[in-house]
């Protein structure tokens, strides 16, 4: 996987918690996620906001998005990748009511469980979650060409579906989840103390 889609994973997990405000005020952050894909008009949190959250985490690493608002125009982005070959970080696209019609959701892949799949998203539950949605609906699996790979221990060292490296994966989510909430809690954010 293109290392700018790892480190645009690590940063949606690093938005984990973010949420739409109730009333009259809107989040600043989840607005600015309309702005880093060229929708700067949207001055709201309730507007659908999976896209633009999935575009900014790209685009603030260097990859293209779709730059569009509709959760399925992502299924033209990238390579498509088999579910079984599905990596945490891959960018999943599922239907919404009627699956031959427009309406989506797109978020990060972080797991199958089951018959579902684990997706860290924005706009689900009206906030930056990972959530669980049927692999019925699945209508895609997409992964931006990587020209340069760079190995990574759980991903090349460790065979996939190897427990130890699943044990990994979810030690290293959990302590990004706790070190996010902990900082948020100290009033740090990305830019020092409020």
């Amino acid at each position: 996987m293109d290392r700018r889609q790892v480190n645009a994973y690590a940063l949606a997990c690093e938005e984990i918690g973010t949420r739409e405000l109730k009333g009259d005020k809107h989040n600043p952050d989840v607005v600015a996620y309309f702005a880093d894909v060229g929708h700067s008009w949207v001055k709201d949190d309730e507007t659908a906001w999976c896209a633009a959250f999935v575009g900014a985490m790209l685009e603030r690493n260097k990859l293209p998005s779709t730059r569009k608002l509709n959760a399925r125009s992502y299924l033209d982005w990238g390579d498509p990748v088999d579910l079984e070959s599905a990596r945490a970080g891959d960018i999943v696209v599922f239907s919404r009511g009627n699956p031959a019609g427009w309406q989506g959701h797109v978020g990060f892949y972080v797991r199958r469980n089951g018959t579902n799949i684990e997706v860290l998203g924005g706009n689900q539950s009206d906030q930056v979650i990972v959530s669980r949605y049927p692999i019925s609906r699945l209508l895609g699996v997409r992964r931006w060409p990587d020209l340069n790979p760079t190995p990574t221990v759980v991903e090349d060292d460790l065979p996939r579906g190897n427990p130890i490296a699943r044990l990994i994966e979810t030690v290293v989510m959990a302590l990004a989840r706790i070190l996010t909430n902990i900082m948020k809690q100290l009033g740090l954010g990305k830019d020092g103390p409020a």
